[in-house]
Parts: structure tokens; sequence; C-alpha cells
């Protein structure tokens, strides 16, 4: 008994990956496979059961509570984007490296088409029975709309970019209020839970037209698994080639929110010490401070160096 723990520690060793950029993007693609299990698996099971086993209020609750625990698993290691969106705002900001977007996107985007395959495998049978064997994306027996999102029919080409650039903008603006330390920090811990509360308003109050995608990986992952698992290529061709608007609008949204945020409250702020800031404004304070003592510190290494060299 006295060796498993030993044993254990060694193989976590072994197994432990070096490169900190992978063990990042390792949390990103495990923290939005979680999300979208739970997502789509709350939306597959109030449509496979016509409503008999939940509601349009427990698919929000599904979503939210997905979000949550998504980011819980992520935070510590990647800080939880778990959205192209919120990683490219803060690469505007300058508080993220272009060079990480990427490869951020990227394991977003296979988290949450895993997640998406994932959740079919659980529902097969009750997908399969629900529709006869034959997968839809429009019409009263669709299935698509499980794991994407797709237009209500009442909603026009522009009303839907509308919705969307609104929808990530308002996100957007939020989250950079709950980064900013300086206006009513939260208690450590606390944040992965009002993301959660984000998302379940915004699913009560702003679902209806299209689902408020706002997460291009989320939509684009998904769509991409009922492509090639059997929906075929109308998941692009629906609602008039509606797949882009998820894809782009987003991120035009959340650039709009981000700057709204920052020039209209964070820019206001009075000066205040590193102890008031979030640890990621620590960082490049102190990484600022650094930068500006290198180069105070090289000009007088010169001067002494020309100095013994007069004397020599």
């Amino acid at each position: 008994d006295d060796r498993k723990p030993d044993t254990m520690e060694r193989l976590l060793r072994r197994f432990r990956i070096r490169s900190q950029l992978a063990r990042e993007c390792v949390a990103e693609f495990l923290g939005l496979y979680i999300a979208v299990v739970f997502g789509s698996g709350a939306a597959a099971q109030v449509i496979t059961s016509e409503g008999t086993h939940g509601s349009y209020l427990t698919i929000q609750l599904g979503s939210a509570l997905g979000a949550i625990f998504g980011m819980l698993v992520a935070q510590g290691v990647s800080g939880a984007h778990l959205n192209p969106v919120y990683s490219m705002s803060l690469c505007v900001l300058g508080r993220h490296p272009w060079t990480k977007l990427p490869l951020y996107s990227l394991s977003q985007l296979i988290g949450a088409f895993l997640g998406a395959g994932t959740v079919y495998l659980q529902y097969y049978d009750a997908i399969q029975a629900f529709t006869g064997g034959q997968l839809l994306v429009a019409g009263p027996n669709a299935t698509a709309g499980i794991f994407s999102s797709y237009p209500a029919e009442h909603l026009s080409f522009w009303g839907g970019l509308v919705d969307q650039v609104v929808a990530a903008a308002l996100f957007l603006l939020c989250c950079m209020a709950l980064e900013d330390k300086r206006n009513g920090p939260l208690p450590d811990g606390l944040q992965p839970i009002v993301v959660g509360v984000l998302i379940l308003t915004m699913g009560v109050s702003m679902g209806s037209n299209c689902g408020f995608p706002l997460n291009p990986a989320r939509d684009l992952g998904p769509r991409l698994f009922t492509f090639i698992a059997g929906w075929g290529p109308e998941v692009f061709k629906a609602g008039g080639g509606w797949w882009w608007v998820p894809l782009v609008a987003p991120f035009v949204g959340g650039l709009l929110g981000t700057l709204t945020y920052e020039l209209l409250i964070e820019a206001h702020h009075p000066n205040t010490s590193n102890e008031e800031q979030s640890p990621r404004r620590q960082q490049e304070v102190v990484e600022l401070e650094e930068m500006e003592l290198e180069e105070v510190v090289q000009p007088q290494n010169k001067i002494d160096i020309e100095e013994k060299l007069r004397y020599m």
C-alpha cells in the first residue's frame, strides 16, 4: 500500500505535458467539450422526448451549468476562455498573445466537435426513434438544432445578423465587467458562476430568434459533426446559408462590446495600486516595470564598461 502513491506519482509525472501552451490548449478543449455535452445533452433530452422530459428553460439551464463546469475545469490552466471571441477580445486589449489565438480557437473547435459526437452517441437511439431514421435540419422532426443554431422561420437575414451582433456585444461587455477588478471585484472562484448566470439571462431573453449561439467554435464544431454524421450539406444550406452568421457576427459584436466597456467604463477608473488589480493586470504591470528597468540598467552597464576601459 505504501508504494501505490509513489507509483501513481511517477505515472502522473510521465504523462505530464511539459509545454505550457499545450496544457492551455488541452484545458480549452476539455472545458468546451464539457459545456457542449451538457448544453446539447439538455437540448437532445427535450427534443427527442417531445417536451416530456424538459422545456426551453431546462435547455438554457443545461447550457448555463455546462458553461460553469467547463470554466471550473479549465480556469486554473488557461483562464477558461472557451470562446474564440473572448480570446480575440483579450488579444485586442493586449492581455493575451495573438500567437496563441489560432491554437486556442482550434482546441475549442475540436472540443465542441467531440462534445457533439458524445451527445450523438448518448442519444443515438432516441434520435433514431424520434426521426424514424431520417436526420433532418428543418421540420417538426428536425434534430440538427440539438447541436447548432438555426434561424426561426420569422427571422430575416438582417434580423439574424443584428441579433448576433447585439447579443455578442452585450455578452462581451458583461464579461469585461467581470474581468475588471476595479469595478466591484468578485470573490475568487465566483466568476464562472456569474458567467453561467449571464448565459442563462441571455437564453431567457434573447434565445427565440436563433438560439443565441455567441460562440463560433461552439456552433461550427457541432455543425461540422452533423455534416459528416448524416445530416449532410443541408446544415450549411439551411436558412439561406445561415451558418456563417454565427461564425462571423459574434466577432463583430464581441469587439464592439469590448471597446464599448473599455471606452465608457474602464478608461475612466482612477489609478489604482497593483493589489487592487486582477492577476492578469498585475502580471502586465510587472512585465512593463521589468522592461523599464532593463532600459535603465543597460545604459548604466554600458557606461560602467566604458569607464573600466578608460582606465585599463
